[in-house]
């Protein structure tokens, strides 16, 4: 009896865990993003930062993060353009909305917004844009190349996951 228990247990943690793992969500700026293993949201520290995605990659030595930026106010954090220019650009479409996404790899400046920053070499930036009513949610994911890589069609996924049915 003890043994079905125990079996019945793992079983039905097993399940849930599951489950749990396919509805993962993360409320940003009223948009609900999807996400799943490898992903795990976790505390959120840092200016205008409103959700983080974590994941442990195979060539990474820490968690690479997803950070999510929601600026209040029409315009907040600036337009897509200025973004873009910044960012370098390609979109997406979800749902008849468009997601501007960006992709580059070089040397990343790690550091807080105007803080000492420290150059990390061969590193991947992926980066979009997803309108709301109000504003933009501006999601970046940077992190050593190869480890970037591997979560990149991930990512999209999340970021179109507000749109799609």
């Amino acid at each position: 009896m003890k043994r079905f228990f125990s079996a019945t247990l793992l079983a039905l943690i097993s399940l849930t865990s599951a489950v749990r793992a396919e509805d993962e969500k993360l409320e940003v700026a009223g948009l609900t993003f999807k996400f799943a293993a490898p992903w795990a949201s976790v505390q959120s520290t840092g200016m205008f930062r409103a959700g983080t995605l974590a994941a442990t990659v195979e060539g990474a030595e820490k968690p690479v993060e997803a950070v999510f930026y929601s600026f209040p106010g029409p315009g907040g954090g600036g337009d897509v353009e200025a973004n873009v220019k910044r960012w370098l650009g390609q979109e997406l479409d979800a749902g008849g909305k468009k997601i501007t996404l960006v992709t580059a790899t070089g040397t990343f400046n790690d550091g807080p917004p105007m803080g000492a920053k420290t150059p990390r070499e061969n590193y991947t930036l992926i980066a979009a844009i997803v309108p709301t009513e109000e504003s933009n949610v501006f999601v970046k994911l940077t992190g050593p190349k190869d480890a970037i890589a591997k979560l990149a069609e991930n990512f999209k996924k999340i970021v179109t996951s507000p749109f799609a049915k």
